[in-house]
């Protein structure tokens, strides 16, 4: 589930165990579930809800789970306070690091959070101390093998659709970046020429990135997927390069 590799996340889809998957659903669900209650309960009119949807569908998360998950969020069957909260950090190297966490007991997650954090040597700091350094945008992830498309074609393509032109390419896949409010029409318009997008979500995107040493860049992987094992983290944003 974490936003830093969209390699990482392609993979857990293909290899992962029974616990694992039981770990993505209850992320899920809980996505689903503060997104039906913010933004409405019908995918039709909550382009955010159905992107939500078509990632859990990826995952093979069972249409009963779904739609339970919604109805828990729109205020049907069983209920609990779920709240959302962005958490500013310093992982290993000096890294940037927002932690997108949704659960239902504030101060729990955040002691538990903080202490992953501190074993690997980062630090959570005051609100906005590192958000600033970062910018929420639309992300959508393009497989490079897209039929007769090549690398070319799928770059212009991405801009004719309306991708700003920081493109880049993380893990093999092209990664372009849109203003949020137009994540849907982005990927409609790439649809529409024939090109699938094998992720689209809406990210807190880094305005400039940093590469870390070798050293570093192993220490801030373990430290990003022992966040990734938590229970009431959605999603691990940093400035890293790669």
């Amino acid at each position: 589930m974490s936003g830093h590799s969209h390699a990482k996340t392609v993979k857990r889809k293909k290899d992962a165990s029974a616990i694992q998957r039981s770990k993505m659903f209850a992320k899920l669900s809980k996505e689903l579930a503060i997104v039906s209650r913010e933004s409405g309960s019908d995918p039709a009119s909550n382009p955010r809800l159905r992107m939500i949807i078509e990632k859990a569908r990826s995952f093979n998360m069972p249409s009963d789970n779904i739609d339970r998950a919604i109805k828990r969020g729109s205020g049907e069957g069983e209920t609990a306070h779920l709240e959302e909260i962005l958490l500013d950090a310093y992982g290993p190297g000096g890294a940037a690091v927002l932690i997108l966490s949704i659960t239902d007991n504030k101060k729990r997650a955040l002691g538990e959070i903080k202490q992953v954090v501190d074993r690997a040597g980062g630090k959570l700091v005051e609100e906005g101390a590192v958000r600033w350094m970062f910018a929420r945008k639309g992300v959508l992830v393009l497989a490079p093998e897209q039929g007769s498309f090549s690398q070319d074609d799928l770059e212009l393509a991405a801009i004719e659709a309306g991708a700003e032109d920081t493109l880049r390419y993380q893990d093999g896949a092209l990664e372009i970046i849109c203003d949020p409010t137009r994540l849907s029409q982005v990927q409609e318009a790439l649809a529409a020429k024939g090109i699938t997008a094998e992720e689209a979500a809406i990210e807190w995107v880094p305005k400039e990135r940093v590469a870390l040493s070798e050293e570093d860049q192993a220490k801030y992987e373990a430290f990003s997927d022992a966040l990734d094992e938590h229970e009431d983290v959605q999603e691990v944003y940093s400035n890293t390069a790669s």
